[in-house]
C-alpha cells in the first residue's frame, strides 16, 4: 500500500496537466483531467479498501473484508487518522466473533483515533460497553453504554442499548433461590 501522500501528488501532477490543457486551447481534455485529478483527492480522504471492506461486510462476508484490509500493510502511513480509525472498527467488528480482548484493543483504537460518523462511535463504544461488562467491570460498561446513547442521535441503536440495559439489570438483581432448604431440611 501507498503513502497517503502519493495521491495527493499525482491530483497535484493531474491538475497541473490540465491546466496546460486549457492553455493549448483542448478545454474537454482539461475539465476531463480536472474531474480526474478529483478521484485521487475523493481516494485521500476515503481509502478505496476501506470502502471495499464496508461492502464485504454488508454482505456479511467477514473473510471478503478482511483479504481488503489485508491490503493496507501500514496504516499510519497509509491513511488519514480517520480512515485508521475505521480501520480499526472494521478489524473490532470482525474479531469480536472470536476474540474479544483483540477486538476490545480495536475498538479502543478506533474510538481513540475518532470516527467521522456519530453512530459509528456509538456502535464502537456500544461493543466496547458489552466487553467490559462481560468481563464484570460494571462502571465502565455503564459509562461506555451512557456515552453510546448520547451519540446515538439518530436512533439506530436504541433497541441494542435497551438490551444492554436490561441484561445488565438482570445482572445486578440477587439470585432468589425458590424451594430452597430451610432449616437444613428440604420441604
Amino acid at each position: 500500500m501507498y503513502n497517503k501522500n502519493i495521491k495527493l501528488v499525482i491530483a497535484a501532477l493531474i491538475f497541473g496537466y490540465a491546466i496546460y490543457q486549457f492553455t493549448e486551447s483542448y478545454i474537454g481534455n482539461g475539465i476531463m483531467l480536472i474531474l480526474l485529478s478529483l478521484v485521487f483527492v475523493f481516494f485521500y480522504f476515503k481509502n478505496e479498501f476501506i470502502l471495499l471492506a464496508f461492502l464485504k461486510l454488508r454482505k456479511q462476508d467477514f473473510e471478503g473484508a478482511k483479504k481488503w484490509l489485508g491490503k493496507i500493510k501500514n496504516p499510519s502511513s497509509a491513511l488519514v487518522k480517520k480512515q485508521e480509525g475505521y480501520y480499526n472498527y472494521l478489524h473490532g467488528i470482525m474479531v469480536s466473533q472470536t476474540n474479544m480482548n483483540e477486538a476490545e484493543k480495536f475498538f479502543k483504537k478506533a474510538v481513540a483515533l475518532g470516527l467521522a460518523m456519530d453512530h459509528d462511535m456509538a456502535m464502537a463504544k456500544l461493543n466496547l460497553a458489552g466487553i467490559a461488562f462481560s468481563k464484570r467491570r460494571p462502571q465502565e460498561a455503564k459509562i461506555l453504554l451512557g456515552e453510546a446513547q448520547k451519540l446515538d442521535k439518530r436512533g439506530m441503536l436504541t433497541d441494542q442499548i435497551k438490551m444492554m440495559k436490561d441484561s445488565m439489570k438482570k445482572a445486578q438483581m440477587p439470585n432468589q433461590h425458590y424451594g430452597s432448604m430451610r432449616h437444613g431440611r428440604r420441604r
